[in-house]
């Protein structure tokens, strides 16, 4: 299932739409940085100037999840904060492998904000025989032969592609084989897979080309 295709449903079965899923990580990171500023409770017309989103479409996206909200009170930033959490998952681990130990590779296993979120990078794997053995931020890189061993040891559940557009398919669909059923593909490919598996597409060819678009036309 694609990313464009993908329908989350809350407790009661709702669909939610695409658009909303795609806020979510926007209210959780604002909310963040308000929790870290100290900040008790907010408006949704506060939060709508800080999110440039407007206030009714706030509540109308929180109130797919329940609403949250206090009338004459606003939101407890603390509460909202971990409520959208778990609506994320991200009270749960989520163990990630990266298929792909070049610079993108190497780049997302560095990150910073992966364990703060609950996410965890336990494996990195690659062809190259010069990469195989080294660690990056303490997660080794093992050779591609050993995938199939490895997952049936470990819990994972995502997996990340940053390797080439040829090998992409190929590997997803071995990886679905094994199990595997949510990808975050960064590799310049939309991946055929079964309806039972979430792929998230992160194509930065295409983000770069938007960003362009969007100069040459208001410079027109």
């Amino acid at each position: 299932m694609s990313d464009q295709n993908m329908k989350t449903k809350s407790v009661n079965e709702k669909v939610i739409s695409p658009a909303v899923i795609k806020r979510l990580p926007r209210y959780y990171r604002y909310l963040g940085d308000l929790l870290k500023n100290d900040v008790v409770r907010i408006s949704s017309k506060e939060l709508s100037q800080k999110m440039n989103v407007t206030a009714s479409q706030i509540r109308q996206d929180l109130n797919n999840f329940g609403g949250f909200g206090q009338q004459g009170y606003g939101y407890n930033v603390e509460y909202l904060y971990s409520e959208m959490g778990k609506i994320l998952g991200l009270d749960r681990d989520n163990n990630i492998i990266i298929i792909g130990a070049g610079n993108l590779g190497q780049a997302l296993a560095n990150n910073q904000d992966f364990d703060s979120n609950g996410f965890k990078i336990i494996g990195i794997f690659d062809v190259n025989p010069k990469l195989i053995g080294m660690t990056v931020k303490g997660v080794e890189v093992y050779d591609i032969d050993m995938l199939k061993d490895f997952i049936a040891h470990h819990d994972v559940r995502i997996a990340a592609l940053t390797l080439p557009k040829s090998k992409a398919p190929v590997i997803a669909r071995e990886l679905c084989d094994l199990g595997i059923r949510a990808f975050w593909n960064f590799a310049p490919v939309d991946l055929s897979l079964s309806e039972d598996v979430i792929v998230e597409n992160v194509h930065l060819s295409e983000s770069i080309m938007t960003l362009s678009y969007r100069i040459h036309s208001k410079n027109q």
